[in-house]
């Protein structure tokens, strides 16, 4: 199994450690970066052991402001520029069609949206490239409100045909599936209920055919099982990341890269079965 995207192709017989990066000023976990200093965060995520880079210049937190597409692409141009010389994938994590367009152009490798395609343009941005990889990610409502009273029947159906859709979506308009990896988009419009039933229902998602990429660091959920602050989340993070790996996830969306690795190190050299 592996991942297209423009210029690698990802092995994924092995889970895959995506550092994230953020270059925006309000971002719920390690906003503030200048274009260097997100730079010089993305090297030390290398030197960790990340395999992937994924840049954001938009917070999607519950109750984020807007950012314009002008501001977006201010912050993340320059990272992405510098970024793409560092010899690994490097992910541009928008929802804005504009910017997957200027990324791309570029040479981005992946398109991680947690909109999944639906924002006028979008769909059309990624399909006119012809090896991008594309991250589609569930999502009920939208950042600002996402967490007022997120409801489902049964949350791992809701998300399972969603991203079937979306999915058939971009198969329909001639993208091969190598080229697509989804995401239950934990914390994004769900409770802590629904996010920990999204691993024990992780392999419905798998089903569909194609990889799953988990996002759990420092999520809300982690602090409300923990009693941990934003900052102190590691050790859980690392335990959702390792549930997320035995139940299937191929990528692994994370801040602490060097305490997942190693983790992540332990849990193969264990020899542990899938569920």
């Amino acid at each position: 199994m592996h991942w297209q995207t423009s210029r690698f192709q990802i092995d994924l017989s092995q889970p895959r450690v995506m550092g994230i990066v953020n270059a925006t000023p309000d971002s719920f976990s390690d906003g503030g970066r200048s274009p260097n200093q997100a730079l010089a965060h993305a090297e030390m995520l290398l030197r960790e052991g990340a395999d992937i880079l994924d840049i954001g210049g938009e917070s999607s937190r519950p109750g984020a402001p807007a950012v314009s597409v002008e501001d977006e692409l201010a912050r993340v141009i320059p990272v992405l520029r510098g970024a793409l010389q560092m010899g690994v994938p490097v992910s541009v994590d928008t929802w804005k069609p504009e910017v997957m367009c200027a990324a791309l152009d570029l040479g981005v490798d992946i398109v991680n949206d947690i909109l999944a395609l639906q924002a006028d343009g979008a769909l059309e941005a990624v399909v006119a490239h012809p090896s991008c990889g594309i991250c589609l990610m569930h999502m009920q409502g939208e950042p600002r409100s996402m967490q007022r009273d997120p409801r489902y029947d049964d949350v791992t159906r809701s998300v399972r045909d969603f991203l079937a859709d979306r999915s058939h979506a971009l198969r329909s308009r001639g993208v091969q599936a190598a080229r697509i990896v989804l995401d239950p988009g934990i914390g994004f419009g769900k409770t802590v209920e629904h996010n920990f039933a999204l691993i024990k229902g992780q392999r419905a998602l798998l089903d569909l055919g194609y990889p799953v990429l988990a996002g759990w660091s420092r999520k809300s959920s982690i602090g409300t099982v923990t009693g941990r602050a934003v900052g102190e989340r590691v050790h859980g993070s690392v335990a959702a990341a390792l549930a997320a790996v035995q139940c299937g996830a191929r990528v692994i969306r994370v801040h602490d890269v060097a305490a997942t690795v190693d983790a992540l190190a332990v849990w193969r050299a264990a020899g542990l079965p899938e569920c």
